[in-house]
């Protein structure tokens, strides 16, 4: 039994940008066309992005630059929510170092704080959020910092991003740094906390968002925590079997290739008998094996096997993956 395609259930989609919309400066195939296509059928559009080395409306150009619809206010950014954590805990005009970008310095600005770039203006807070320019000196200017006792927020802590040529290292490599060096761990003001989906559902005013992502770690256990719908896509850094893997909080509610399908109907995964079934694709448990009776290239398998494992193992605080057992059609 298959839906009507997959958006057609919610009022908005709440997307993130690395690894869904592009990967890099390039539009990731099929996606652009896909954003485009919401406004027709009356589905909001709203970005959440982790990034925090573009202003929101670096980001909108971007996307625009592209061919995806994007209006500034679109874009909600861990930078953002960075700027209003410190703003919410600090005084007007309080100095506060800068480990990141100029984008992230303007957002620093707007919630009237002071940004600063060295340890000798005395800052009371650090944030912490990537930019491809940081380099040694800023990394240990605030670990000077940070070890001194000063607040210490990072717009987020994705370990990896991205890019054209291939995974690079993200802002949550550089965090881990600097927590290294001074055995401290900072607030998250972006993913995976749910204020910053929340903040999007708002501006949008949704009230049945859809979060899609490429990653389990921010996009759909942000999503998770704020209590939306989530659906993976596998144009990023997760994949089919990580996927699989997962521990129960950064499960999506569904699975697709890549934003075309959130266009496609959306087969429904069953209860049957001794395991599930998806389309034509059977998936059962047996131990710590996942036998799968199905095309190892159609996604249907993996809607089957992830129904089938999840359900044997509904309390999984790490990821674990089954041995797979494939018996082809």
């Amino acid at each position: 039994m298959a839906d009507a395609h997959l958006i057609s259930r919610f009022d908005a989609l709440l997307s993130d940008l690395d690894g869904v919309v592009y990967a890099g400066p390039h539009a990731i195939p099929g996606a652009v066309d896909s954003l485009q296509r919401l406004d027709g059928i009356g589905v909001g559009l709203g970005y959440v992005t982790n990034n925090a080395s573009r202003t929101p409306a670096q980001v909108a150009s971007h996307l625009r630059e592209l061919g995806a619809p994007a209006e500034d206010h679109q874009v909600v950014s861990s930078s953002q929510a960075a700027a209003e954590l410190l703003a919410s805990l600090l005084p007007a005009g309080a100095a506060v170092l800068i480990t990141g970008s100029p984008a992230l310095a303007h957002e620093i600005e707007l919630v009237g704080l002071k940004p600063v770039h060295s340890a000798a203006e005395h800052p009371v807070a650090v944030v912490q959020g990537f930019n491809p320019e940081i380099g040694w000196k800023d990394l240990a200017e605030a670990s000077y910092v940070v070890a001194g006792g000063a607040l210490w927020v990072a717009t987020n802590t994705d370990m990896s991003i991205p890019q054209a040529r291939g995974m690079a290292p993200g802002n949550g490599t550089l965090v881990a740094a600097v927590s290294a060096a001074t055995r401290q761990t900072p607030r998250v003001a972006g993913k995976p906390e749910a204020p910053l989906f929340h903040a999007a559902a708002k501006r949008l005013a949704a009230e049945r968002p859809l979060v899609v992502g490429d990653r389990l770690d921010t996009d759909i256990l942000g999503g998770n925590r704020a209590g939306f719908a989530t659906v993976a896509v596998l144009t990023g850094v997760d994949t089919r079997e990580t996927i699989l893997a997962a521990r129960t909080d950064e499960r999506p509610d569904f699975l697709i290739s890549d934003l075309t399908g959130l266009y496609q109907p959306y087969p429904a995964v069953e209860h049957d008998g001794g395991g599930y079934r998806c389309g034509d694709a059977f998936a059962s448990v047996d131990g710590d094996s996942v036998r799968i009776s199905g095309d190892q290239e159609n996604l249907d398998s993996w809607r089957a096997a992830c129904a089938a494992w999840w359900n044997a193992h509904p309390q999984a605080p790490e990821a674990t993956g089954p041995v797979l057992e494939w018996i082809g059609q």
